[in-house]
């Protein structure tokens, strides 16, 4: 089986706009692409309007994503906005869920954005539709958004939606540092299961509260309210914790400013995690990482890179020398699939894929390396691309691929196809689970004219050649039954691949330092600690985020960081008091 040429392989075409040119002029776009799609771009995506200027009286201006108007009354310059049913009124939040249609902040066009490495979000609304979309809050009686059916870490969403539509942009900031401690990552990464349950999305369209959280810390930032705050006072006891993802991350940021010295472990050259290495710049830019934990260390908050803890150091010596010990390993062992030639050369697992390949981007603009990249990593550039396994880690490996120049992409999906709106078993305010569009699905689409996904699919062997490199693999369509997902006979079906990229999810942390400290696990091979409660079988010693619920969102290790930053704070008080007792009974004696 062949598939069709590569749109990677055509001769320049006449520019249309800036960014349609840079793609028609790059050396590898196919004619069937760049004259049909290009026609159609010229239609459908016309120039963005230009920002809003001084506004003259009784003129109607196009603002950034909305028409604003003005009354010829000198002295009025508050914006009117042009509402649902066409009237235009100035900004209001009384029926704001009812006037104002959801208008989420846009991605950059993907032919535009699959040539570089830069975050595929867009600049973001002006302040005016920034005003519009907070009004659509409906300040509820009961919030589902940030009750256990939607936000983690119960941000507060109606008031700092509020906040924002009164202009109040620093009373905001401090309401959603109050329970979130890294908004600029889930602002950015995290799937919004607030959105999922927000009580506007029962009968219309969910407030942008994504977009909302980005805005306030990235307005924080810019305006200098984001600055070190210093604990006041020291307890003297020392705290060390294993991993500086997003779960060490929190509980270290609580625990500092809990008074107690706080050292955090990470065995690659940088920290941050998955947050740093594990998700792809054009998503999460380093950049911002990287600014958010020179803050932790400006607060006092150590970090140690190329600590292999358990390997480099025994963990027991950490443990002896540590008043309390918090390990955030993250669920690292990734789920393999275990079926004929699977030692084929050019199957990878997707973190081997994404890892390497953001070190290799992590340099210097003198070109000197900044991160400990060892010159090697798994290109896409010019193959035929199967990502087995969809989620977020498959759509970063499909972004990734498409920025390579891979010659096509197919993506695999065991379960059928979702359906388009939430269906009967799955009510609000569950998480909808429904058929969406991912920014590298789009590109795909954008690039390829398909989107890359195929449904109902399984692989039942792969395929190499007398060299032992990868030359495509076998699938049967499956059938999900009572009894389980079953093949459907007679529906073998061989693709050509010189690059699969496994990303079906991971199945438990690393075992070598749990076996190293004995530690109890539970049926699926996590630590066994209780949630809430985050003590393991052995005293002093804690475990917080994936390593402990298993693979899950950035934001629910951030809920699990700063729960077991708690559970600690309050081992050592009882400690400091048992301590205290014990010294006043000497000196009775």
């Amino acid at each position: 089986p062949t598939r069709a040429p590569t749109p990677w392989s055509t001769p320049p075409l006449p520019p249309l706009s800036p960014g349609m040119r840079r793609f028609l002029a790059h050396p590898a776009l196919s004619r069937r692409l760049g004259a049909d799609l290009g026609r159609s771009l010229a239609v459908s995506s016309p120039a963005a309007p230009p920002p809003l200027p001084v506004v003259a009286r009784g003129f109607s201006l196009v603002g950034n994503k909305h028409e604003v108007w003005r009354d010829e009354n000198d002295t009025d310059n508050v914006p009117k906005v042009t509402r649902r049913d066409g009237t235009v009124a100035e900004i209001d939040k009384h029926r704001g869920f009812v006037d104002y249609v959801r208008n989420p902040d846009p991605y950059r066009n993907p032919l535009e954005r699959v040539f570089d490495w830069q975050e595929i979000n867009d600049d973001g609304h002006d302040e005016v539709e920034r005003t519009v979309q907070a009004a659509r809050c409906m300040d509820c009686g009961t919030p589902f958004c940030q009750t256990h059916t939607g936000c983690p870490i119960n941000n507060l969403i109606p008031e700092w939606n509020d906040l924002v539509y009164k202009g109040q942009w620093q009373e905001a900031i401090e309401r959603l540092h109050k329970t979130n401690n890294f908004p600029e990552f889930t602002g950015r990464v995290c799937p919004a299961p607030c959105e999922g349950a927000c009580v506007a999305g029962l009968i219309d369209s969910p407030v942008t509260i994504k977009n909302m959280e980005y805005a306030i810390i990235e307005r924080a930032w810019d305006e200098g309210w984001v600055v070190p705050r210093i604990p006041k006072y020291r307890t003297g006891f020392n705290v060390s914790i294993v991993g500086s993802g997003p779960a060490g991350l929190a509980a270290a940021d609580q625990l500092n400013q809990m008074g107690h010295k706080v050292t955090v472990y990470e065995r690659e050259d940088r920290i941050g995690g998955l947050l740093m290495y594990g998700i792809p710049n054009m998503k999460l830019e380093k950049g911002r990482v990287q600014r958010r934990v020179d803050l932790l260390e400006e607060e006092g908050i150590e970090f140690i890179t190329g600590a292999d803890i358990g390997r480099d150091l025994d963990v027991n010596v950490l443990r002896a020398n540590s008043d309390a010990l918090v390990l955030a390993l993250g669920s690292t062992k990734p789920r393999d699939l275990l079926i004929p030639d699977r030692d084929a050369k050019g199957i990878h697992f997707a973190m081997e894929f994404l890892t390497a390949n953001q070190k290799r981007l992590l340099t210097t603009a003198d070109g000197m390396l900044a991160s400990n990249w060892d010159g090697t990593y798994i290109s896409a550039e010019g193959k035929d691309v199967i990502v087995i396994g969809g989620g977020d880690t498959g759509t970063d490996c499909i972004g990734t691929s498409m920025r390579h120049r891979c010659k096509s992409i197919v993506n695999f999906e065991l379960m059928p196809q979702p359906p388009n709106s939430r269906a009967d078993s799955n009510p609000w305010p569950e998480w909808p689970k429904v058929f969406g569009v991912d920014y590298g699905h789009a590109e795909v689409q954008a690039v390829f004219g398909e989107d890359p996904r195929t449904y109902a699919v399984m692989t039942s062997k792969f395929l190499k050649d007398q060299e032992g490199n990868l030359k495509g693999l076998v699938t049967h369509e499956v059938q999900v039954t009572p009894e389980g997902v079953k093949p459907i006979p007679g529906s073998e079906k061989e693709w050509p691949a010189d690059l699969v990229i496994l990303a079906m999810g991971f199945v438990s942390p690393e075992e070598y330092i749990i076996e190293q400290m004995k530690l109890d696990v539970d049926q699926r091979s996590n630590i066994h600690a209780e949630y809430g409660d985050y003590r393991t079988s052995i005293e002093g010693v804690f475990a917080a985020g994936d390593c402990r619920r298993g693979q899950s969102l950035v934001v629910w290790a951030i809920n699990e960081g700063r729960g077991t930053a708690d559970a600690v704070d309050t081992y050592l008080n009882q400690r400091h008091s048992e301590s205290e007792d014990n010294i006043g009974v000497m000196d009775l004696l």
